[in-house]
């Protein structure tokens, strides 16, 4: 009787980290969203979750308007709770 071969085992996860250049990030997001997220979230079953995370830090503070303008947009872009600005 002939013997099939062992199945490979195929990964099951895949996660990766990449820096954007905050001048280039929406083309750049748009370029991983097309060339990995979707290949990903294309297979049958696949569970894909996509997270931004975004650090900054401003030596000289940040004025209030743009502390003012930066929260209103984080909250209704659905920042998760603990987003936003800090003192030290």
């Amino acid at each position: 009787m002939p013997q099939t071969p062992p199945t490979a085992i195929q990964p099951k996860r895949f996660h990766g980290t990449v820096q954007l250049d905050p001048t280039r990030a929406a083309r750049d997001a748009g370029r991983i969203a097309e060339e990995v997220v979707s290949h990903l979230a294309g297979l049958v079953g696949a569970n894909v979750t996509v997270t931004l995370e975004i650090g900054a830090l401003i030596p000289e503070g940040v004025p209030d308007n743009v502390v003012r303008i930066v929260t209103e947009n984080a909250r209704t872009l659905k920042f998760e709770p603990g987003s936003g600005f800090e003192r030290d």
